[in-house]
């Protein structure tokens, strides 16, 4: 993984916990954590660059899910 996109993927993991810390109720809030959390974890060995292009812009169609609903 080149080295931007690694920087990339960090910032948006980043954004995604920093923004699920925001839901008012717990069971919400360590929910959505411990998804961000688990799907980053099983993702973390993938090299090809088009799934990993594929799965960042999941990532940052759930970062606006999550911000509408915070």
């Amino acid at each position: 993984m080149a080295a931007s996109s690694r920087a990339q993927v960090l910032r948006l993991y980043r954004a995604l916990l920093r923004e699920s810390q925001r839901f008012s109720g717990y069971n919400y809030r360590m929910y959505a954590i411990r998804r961000i959390r688990d799907a980053f974890r099983e993702n973390k060995n993938i090299k090809d660059s088009e799934k990993i292009e594929e799965l960042v812009n999941k990532a940052k169609a759930n970062l606006e899910v999550i911000h509408r609903q915070v």
